[in-house]
């Protein structure tokens, strides 16, 4: 009698929805997003203050590398790629498909992203103040197994700084 309770169980569950037992799919596949900001540090406080401003034009150096996994074998996919900070002083790469990737449920875990600043266009602040950074805030999106990567601000000072502006 208990074999066929379980059968029925079985069965029951399956026509309930049918598509959970065959749809999980094998190789997981996410889309990331790598973000950032540059600003220039106006009074050189390492904090952006009333007195900064974001910095369009300046060029990044973005490296990531991400654990992959799939049934077969387990890889690292590393990329790097420059990009130029927009109008507000902001970077961004999008990485549509990366297959073996799981980056909501954890696999991403031993995943790492860090920026470096290469040049800043801006004459009026172009010394480099916060010139890498690795730390980041994952934001992780289930629905639709996207991640983004906000990665801390990134800054230049001016040469000489204004006391005037800025206070003794």
């Amino acid at each position: 009698m208990a074999p066929i309770c379980f059968l029925l169980l079985v069965v029951a569950t399956f026509f309930a929805n049918p598509f959970s037992l065959l749809a999980q799919p094998a190789n997981p596949t996410s889309s990331i997003s790598v973000v950032g900001v540059v600003y220039c540090d106006t009074c050189s406080t390492n904090i952006f203050s009333r007195h900064s401003y974001f910095l369009p034009g300046v060029d990044v150096h973005v490296q990531c590398k991400f654990k992959a996994e799939s049934p077969k074998t387990a890889e690292q996919i590393n990329f790097s790629v420059n990009r130029t900070t927009d109008r507000y002083g902001i970077y961004k790469l999008e990485v549509p498909q990366v297959e073996g990737v799981d980056c909501v449920d954890g696999s991403a875990i031993e995943s790492l992203c860090q920026a470096s600043v290469i040049s800043s266009s801006s004459s009026a602040c172009d010394v480099p103040g916060l010139k890498t950074t690795a730390n980041e805030v994952s934001v992780k999106s289930k629905q639709d197994n996207h991640c983004i990567y906000s990665l801390n601000a990134l800054s230049f000072r001016p040469a000489k700084r204004n006391d005037i502006l800025c206070g003794n």
